[in-house]
């Protein structure tokens, strides 16, 4: 029986500009469609402490409403993280808890948390996707469509939808 986890990853306000805000509808869609028994989202924490921060001068997801969701959340799980991939100790645990069998992955940045989640996810045999029309980069869709060519060769074509 399929138990499916919908993982919406880092869909923050301080990642939203002109590449990424076309797909908070496409989001929002799939999140009503009523596809997904299980539905979660990632929020990442930045500090000033980071090497986000000190060497990438990264200077967003540092305030509230920086880091916030988007989108509204409607009652769902989020799962903070501080670095790229989503692949924590918690969601492990909510993975196992609700013995969900195939994960669907979504969000923003292609070529950074979306990659690397889904290089943990596959490497740990989750058995993992990417919606790659529901992913995308805020440096746009040329390095967007790297992230996926660079998928598609590491966790295969048939993993990427």
């Amino acid at each position: 029986m399929e138990n499916k986890l919908l993982l919406v990853i880092d869909l923050q306000n301080d990642f939203v500009n002109k590449n990424t805000e076309p797909i908070l509808d496409k989001i929002k869609s799939l999140i009503n469609s009523n596809e997904y028994e299980n539905i979660a989202f990632t929020k990442f924490i930045n500090s000033e402490n980071s090497m986000f921060y000190n060497d990438l001068q990264y200077k967003g997801c540092l305030t509230e409403k920086g880091a916030n969701i988007a989108i509204e959340l409607a009652g769902q799980k989020v799962f903070e993280k501080t670095g790229y991939t989503s692949l924590t100790e918690q969601l492990k645990m909510y993975i196992t808890e609700k013995r969900i069998n195939q994960i669907y992955l979504c969000g923003f940045d292609t070529e950074a948390c979306v990659l690397k989640t889904a290089l943990d996810m596959f490497e740990n045999e989750y058995n993992v996707f990417i919606l790659k029309d529901y992913c995308m980069s805020g440096a746009g869709e040329e390095i967007h469509n790297s992230a996926i060519n660079i998928l598609k060769r590491t966790i295969g074509e048939k993993r990427v939808i």
